[in-house]
């Protein structure tokens, strides 16, 4: 009899044990940005700042994904060499392999494998509403390919295979989020729960500065605009060049009013996040000075604030033995995970296994 109280003692300790485990299990998270262009201020400001945060408290997955990129026509040679630098600014901007995952989305084939399983599942209705269709096939109407139409079903499977709880991204990709949720619920109402549901998980504002074109602050500061936009490895005289130039307004008083002055509002923000002062103190600070003084002001805080990325991204490029070991590792561990989700649904479908 003592020996059966001590055994149920040490079961219920057990117990209690995996019920703390299962409470304080960090909830995992998903995000990825393609290779197709050069890194910008924005996606560090918006995206790439917030994700070294966000590793400290949850499960992190990080991808570069290069085959979200070859929906548009891309030059080999430049596309391999922009997804090891992309990768040099990531571990440079502070994200950390021993922390999360980071790898290279083609060299974790799982993706491609439930792409396809998850298009059997995905109506073409739902894809032909897809807002960011409509818009990139106005821009590649010359080259409007089936991977264009169906590359939020490739997103889908990005998050589904690691059971991701949240996806950070912004107002404009929220819809994929949605699709990718309509996507597994339908799955898992054929063949029960086989998929966690994720959420989109958009920062807040003064988590993450929306960072505008310096050519039209109306427009995201994006890669296909090159004067519109500074990279994280841009030199300080083009850095400054580019602010310089940046479309302000005719008054010349610096104070943030989004509608009325965007340009300047912009670049009020964009100082307020490179230097951590709030807007309120970075009028305070322009107040009674012209644009000549303010423009030039912005650039160097940001200069300041990329010159370290800048500097051991350049390091690290040139150590490919480490990138290397890197998103080999990364990939390693990502296709651990992901083939669990992958032999699961295939044993789902009906498939033999391997």
């Amino acid at each position: 009899r003592g020996k059966l109280i001590k055994l149920n003692r040490l079961r219920s300790a057990g117990a209690g044990q995996r019920g703390v485990s299962m409470e304080n299990k960090k909830k995992r998270i998903f995000s990825g940005i393609q290779p197709s262009g050069e890194l910008t201020l924005g996606s560090y400001m918006g995206a790439i700042k917030n994700w070294v945060a966000l590793q400290e408290e949850y499960d992190c997955v990080y991808c570069i994904v290069d085959m979200h990129a070859i929906t548009v026509r891309q030059v080999p040679g430049d596309l391999r060499r922009r997804a090891l630098e992309q990768l040099a600014q990531y571990l440079a901007c502070g994200l950390d392999p021993r922390k999360s995952i980071l790898f290279i989305q083609s060299h974790v084939p799982q993706h491609a494998e439930l792409s396809w399983v998850l298009s059997c599942y995905t109506q073409f209705g739902e894809l032909s509403r897809m807002t960011q269709f409509k818009q990139k096939s106005q821009q590649h109407a010359d080259n409007i390919t089936s991977g264009l139409f169906t590359y939020p079903v490739l997103m889908a499977a990005d998050i589904l295979l690691y059971q991701t709880d949240l996806v950070p991204v912004g107002e404009d990709q929220r819809q994929h989020v949605e699709l990718c949720r309509d996507i597994a619920q339908r799955f898992n109402g054929v063949y029960s729960d086989t998929f966690v549901l994720p959420e989109a998980f958009i920062q807040r504002v003064d988590q993450g500065a929306r960072v505008m074109s310096l050519g039209n602050p109306l427009n995201k500061m994006s890669k296909s605009d090159p004067e519109g936009c500074v990279n994280l490895m841009d030199s300080p005289e083009v850095i400054q060049r580019k602010f310089k130039r940046a479309v302000t307004d005719s008054e010349t008083c610096v104070r943030y009013d989004k509608e009325n002055k965007p340009g300047v509002s912009n670049l009020l923000t964009i100082y307020s996040a490179a230097t951590g002062k709030s807007l309120e103190e970075a009028q305070e600070i322009f107040a009674g000075q012209g644009y000549g003084v303010f423009k030039p002001a912005v650039g160097d805080a940001v200069i300041e604030l990329l010159r370290p990325i800048r500097e051991e991204a350049a390091r690290l490029i040139k150590d490919k033995a480490h990138l290397e070991s890197v998103y080999r590792e990364g990939a390693r561990r990502a296709g651990r995970v992901a083939q669990r989700t992958l032999d699961k649904v295939h044993r789902k479908v009906g498939f033999i296994a391997r």
